[in-house]
């Protein structure tokens, strides 16, 4: 993963992570570099104006037969650390294998934890969302026979004979798991966008589902995990995921995908998303506080 760790601070940085000294010193710093840089622009007569970042394409997105809409009825009970951790569906019991029948089954451990409801309803998103659609695993858990269906493709490597899922995959295979949880269990269609070819949208799609909603992205195979999502334009709440309100959200919403991200892409959707807001100077570039953690893989749901 591309860590983009600046040296600078954040209004709400945590003062337990680093001196106060340094937080001071090191806004002061920024402060007056942003000054300074506005009373050059000022001087020479242009408008002090912050940088966008803006790294999405200008290109139109290519037209492809198949959209990626689908469903989206992910609970939260079953992306929280006790269905990874527990239940054993862990980075050192999961993403290190292949994602086939003979890897589930042939581990005890990943065995065991396909006897909880929550961690097969876990498991059947990740395939969803990693396999594409002419993958599926059909297991027997205690005699029972389930049935996982691949959807998407966003990790078809991991459903390799000695597939794996690195960190790239992880957060690509995350950052959909976020998309498609839904506060109340509910299945609605969703229109998933992102820098992945499994991810291209026709016109038509992109006509039907024009409601712009969220940007997700983080690593739920992580410890902690990592979940974060960052309102699209115009947008305050996100009710589909956080319910009535983001205050009390699964997911941490870090604040507007244009402050925190590049873009927005040809088709909407947003890149390189960091789990920070930028500092608040003057003018200038975004100053990003330090720790900051950028993603590479993020998905945009835009609703119909």
């Amino acid at each position: 993963m591309e860590k983009d760790v600046q040296q600078n601070v954040h209004k709400s940085i945590e003062l337990d992570s680093w001196s106060g000294v340094d937080l001071i010193g090191t806004m002061e710093s920024a402060r007056q570099f942003a000054l300074l840089a506005c009373v050059a622009v000022s001087f020479s007569q242009a408008a002090c104006v912050a940088s966008a970042g803006l790294e999405g394409d200008d290109e139109a997105v290519e037209e492809v037969q198949q959209a990626a809409i689908t469903v989206n009825a992910l609970t939260v009970n079953a992306l929280t650390v006790n269905a990874l951790t527990v239940n054993a569906l862990t980075v050192n019991a999961l993403t290190v294998n292949a994602l086939t029948v003979n890897s589930l089954m042939g581990n005890s451990r990943l065995k065991d934890a396909l006897r909880s409801p929550e961690s097969r309803e876990l498991l059947s998103f990740i395939v969803g969302c990693a396999l594409p659609e002419e993958a599926r695993l059909d297991v027997k858990v205690d005699g029972v026979p389930y049935s996982f269906a691949g959807d998407l493709g966003l990790a078809p490597e991991w459903g390799s004979k000695r597939g794996s899922c690195d960190e790239e995959c992880q957060e690509w295979v995350s950052a959909c798991l976020l998309a498609r949880v839904n506060y109340r269990g509910e299945h609605v269609m969703i229109s998933l966008r992102g820098q992945h070819e499994a991810l291209s949208s026709t016109k038509r799609e992109r006509a039907r589902y024009d409601e712009e909603e969220a940007t997700y992205f983080g690593n739920v195979f992580q410890r902690p995990q990592r979940l974060f999502a960052c309102l699209a334009p115009g947008k305050r709440q996100i009710p589909r995921v956080c319910g009535p309100s983001i205050k009390n959200c699964p997911i941490d919403v870090v604040g507007k995908c244009e402050d925190v991200c590049d873009g927005p892409r040809s088709d909407g959707s947003f890149l390189n998303c960091r789990d920070r807001e930028p500092l608040d100077l003057p003018c200038g570039p975004p100053v990003f506080p330090r720790g900051t953690d950028r993603y590479k893989a993020s998905v945009s749901v835009f609703l119909e």
